[in-house]
């Protein structure tokens, strides 16, 4: 059991939280929740103890792990993917380390009846005792099993880590992570750069092998399946919900009910009090009762009223103008760089209005396939684009296109176009742009702001065919609900490369699976897809258990 206790940061003259507590018991799985600038990784930081309060402590017991996942870090460069991730165990090897070198130098040693002899061999039992208490573990195998499942191939096992993008690196962090079995599991946005399949099978992970987690994250459908327990974090304090993020919010839109109701109570008492004073100020026979109310209301205790978001608001795409029938066609496409196949001999055709998905893997293909839609790179094969296709593209390093001399303003009234220009700061305000930001320039933005930016000048475009790849990463459930809002309403044709499956439901209605060089069509929704390959999964296991 871990005991956060009366816990206090203050930033100058702003109170980021003040005196909460709470206990983080065993099989806890908490969501931590609230808006942007809260507090949630504040806290995440301080329960790893890589922050310190103002006041208040974390307590846990002397031999419990807490390990921590940041949203950013750096992996050590000079390892192989299998050595970094290995370093999980880098406490028990130095330990069987010590031991060796101290029974060589037991071996070496003739003065047995020194003191420091006996010292030595006090030293050997006391460390080969902790040593061999420790439950026998095959490490190759469990490194192993835990870098496939997050979605490495044993070809990257061997390979240096520098090869490795910051999303990769991310993965061998939380691989370590894993491999600790830690008491305390505390994770910041872990899905942000993970395919849907390693997704799943970290969900797996922390539901049937973890012990305590908690997670901060954008990603709803995760959160609901992992978590049991959501702490929500807001103008200060917490509040304690035993239920997970769904039940949450119904349960948070029912005490904000109740507190609208009692602030309105409150404030009408308090007007009609005032009234009293004002009246009957002069009045002598009145005075003790106008006193005592004086009194009353200055003793009391206002009821707040919990944030709500309010940035939400319903965001159009200008009219799409048409396109021809078929905006993009191909056959028998294939992409190759040098000896590496990235996959062979595609067949697609996307019709005006279609929404589509491209998942799967990381490195399978998809950013390659839409790549060549956009004509930036080579290809073998067919593949046309329809007649007066224009495209709007959101790439992964779409935020480094922006010009860093212009404001967050300018960035976007310079794209805006007829009514929308009246809601510009309406629309900033719902991607996290608040009056403090609009004048900043681009290039002090940080990476997560300038991914924003860059898709609200996307969405102020008039283009017929959309192309966006992992369109969500930097967003909030909010914004994301927005974004997904205004691409369903999206009049012309949409091509989405995402692993957020909440984010893809309800939006697309095919959906396009790249794999072992190859690429399927699966008619439905994203879930009627994620089922098939369930079903599919378990039938492949069934066939070589009765090999």
């Amino acid at each position: 059991m871990i005991s956060v206790d009366g816990l206090t940061v203050e930033f100058g003259a702003t109170t980021l939280f003040q005196d909460i507590s709470f206990v983080i018991n065993e099989t806890d799985r908490i969501a931590l929740m609230g808006k942007n600038g809260a507090g949630k990784s504040t806290l995440l930081k301080i329960i790893a103890g890589v922050k310190t309060a103002n006041r208040g402590r974390v307590s846990a017991p002397a031999d419990a792990v807490i390990a921590y996942l940041p949203q950013h870090l750096m992996t050590e460069d000079q390892r192989t993917v299998f050595e970094e991730a290995s370093q999980a165990f880098a406490s028990i090897f130095d330990m069987r380390d010590q031991i060796e070198a101290l029974n060589n130098e037991m071996v070496a040693r003739t003065d047995y009846e020194s003191e420091s002899y006996f010292q030595l061999i006090e030293q050997v039992s006391a460390l080969s005792e902790k040593y061999y208490a420790i439950e026998e573990i095959n490490y190759e195998a469990e490194v192993e099993k835990i870098l496939l499942g997050l979605g490495f191939l044993r070809d990257d096992f061997h390979r240096p880590t520098s090869e490795f993008s910051g999303g990769w690196r991310m993965r061998i962090e939380l691989a370590k992570i894993l491999l600790k079995k830690p008491d305390l599991i505390l994770l910041d946005e872990p899905t942000n750069h993970m395919d849907i399949e390693s997704i799943q099978w970290l969900e797996e992970f922390l539901i049937n092998s973890a012990k305590a987690v908690m997670l901060i994250s954008h990603d709803r459908a995760f959160v609901d399946r992992v978590t049991n327990r959501t702490i929500e974090v807001t103008m200060g304090r917490i509040y304690d919900y035993r239920v997970n993020f769904t039940q949450y919010q119904l349960l948070r839109a029912d005490r904000r009910l109740h507190q609208l109701k009692a602030y309105n109570e409150q404030q009408k008492m308090i007007a009609e009090n005032k009234d009293f004073i004002e009246r009957f100020k002069g009045t002598y026979s009145k005075t003790n009762q106008v006193q005592s109310r004086v009194r009353m209301l200055e003793k009391l205790e206002l009821v707040q009223v919990d944030e709500e978001d309010t940035s939400s608001l319903n965001l159009k795409f200008p009219p799409s103008p048409r396109s021809g029938s078929y905006p993009v066609m191909m056959g028998e496409l294939s992409k190759r760089y040098d000896e590496h196949l990235v996959f062979e001999n595609v067949a697609m055709t996307i019709e005006r209005g279609d929404k589509v998905a491209f998942v799967g893997r990381n490195g399978e293909g998809k950013s390659t396939l839409v790549k060549a839609i956009m004509g930036e790179i080579p290809f073998e094969g067919n593949l046309q684009l329809g007649h007066n296709v224009q495209i709007g593209y959101f790439a992964q390093n779409a935020a480094s296109m922006l010009d860093e001399e212009l404001s967050v303003f300018q960035t976007i009234d310079d794209v805006a176009e007829g009514d929308i220009r009246t809601k510009i700061k309406d629309i900033l305000g719902a991607f996290m742009f608040g009056g403090d930001d609009w004048n900043k320039k681009v290039k002090v933005l940080s990476g997560g702001e300038r991914t924003r930016l860059a898709m609200i000048k996307l969405l102020l475009e008039p283009v017929n065919l959309l192309i966006l790849d992992e369109p969500t990463n930097h967003l909030d459930m909010k914004t994301k609900d927005i974004l997904k809002s205004a691409l369903k309403d999206f009049d012309g044709t949409l091509i989405v490369v995402s692993h957020d499956r909440d984010f893809l439901d309800g939006l697309v209605t095919k959906v396009y699976e790249f794999g072992q060089q190859k690429v399927k069509e699966h008619l439905g929704d994203i879930y009627s897809f994620l089922n098939k390959k369930k079903m599919d999964n378990l039938r492949e296991i069934e066939r070589k258990i009765k090999a």
